[in-house]
């Protein structure tokens, strides 16, 4: 997982996580459009689609900025692998702006199926772009949900810290991808009902505005008419430095001594949904 790399420069990283966060999204919503929208699939697709955008965009990315994917990872990684402060924003920008993208051409290329399965662009299937309590269905609440996100991506940073840890048994370079794509999955098929496991705020925030730009009036809103767009941004990001510290205090200290700590910098973290 050491890599010697080049000194790219901010506007290289920036680039390198706009693209990648870009293609997790095209296979994110891409998905989720197919199996609302079109009746093709069912959770299990989803959860598959959504691993296997992570794996891809970590491939795509990581080289560069090492593909955080992911504001709160970004923020976690600052506060415990000592990643840049003044980079945060930055990255959180670009991540943003590729997951608006993608969604934007999502939206474009899905225009006519979900015209068809709902011709007012409402809650049935703002759910190809945003997540809501209980996908918009089950009887779960904001807090509920804020609950959820808080957990889900605590486990997220958690895992990821292990498995790009060079003390511990981290994965060869290569895989680290694959098994981060594979914890992705694992959490769609274990944590995906009260809140649709964003467990990142620029997968929701970047789509969420897109399918608002293109229609949905009720994107900013739960299904019950309360504001919702915060709990995707501020609950992920409290969860990710729970889940840094778990594994900071808890596993990293315990670790054998005279073996190489945090080798790999943190700007090359394999990472996140």
């Amino acid at each position: 997982m050491v890599r010697n790399l080049k000194a790219h420069g901010l506007v290289g990283e920036m680039a390198a996580e706009f693209v990648g966060t870009m293609i997790l999204i095209l296979f994110g919503c891409g998905v989720v459009a197919q199996v609302v929208a079109a009746g093709i699939g069912d959770h299990d697709s989803i959860a598959w689609a959504w691993g296997l955008g992570v794996t891809l965009g970590v491939y795509v990315a990581s080289r560069i900025s090492g593909a955080h994917l992911n504001p709160a990872v970004t923020v976690a990684l600052a506060v415990f692998k000592g990643f840049e402060w003044r980079k945060v924003a930055p990255y959180a920008l670009a991540q943003t702006a590729g997951a608006f993208l993608a969604a934007l051409l999502v939206r474009w290329n899905y225009t006519e199926v979900l015209n068809a399965k709902d011709p007012g662009l409402t809650i049935k299937t703002q759910g190809v772009f945003s997540t809501l309590p209980g996908n918009g269905t089950l009887p779960v609440g904001d807090w509920g949900a804020f609950r959820d996100q808080i957990i889900g991506t605590a486990i997220l940073v958690l895992v990821i810290f292990a498995i790009t840890d060079l003390r511990n048994t981290s994965p060869g370079a290569n895989l680290a991808p694959v098994v981060v794509g594979f914890l992705v999955v694992a959490i769609g098929m274990a944590w995906g009902t009260d809140a649709g496991y964003a467990i990142n705020p620029a997968r929701d925030f970047g789509p969420r505005f897109a399918s608002w730009l293109t229609g949905y009036d009720t994107a900013w809103s739960d299904q019950y008419g309360f504001p919702y767009w915060w709990i995707p941004i501020v609950a992920p990001v409290i969860g990710a430095v729970i889940g840094g510290g778990i594994y900071k205090y808890l596993i990293e200290r315990h670790l054998p001594a005279g073996e190489p700590l945090d080798a790999m910098p943190a700007k090359d973290f394999e990472p996140a949904n």
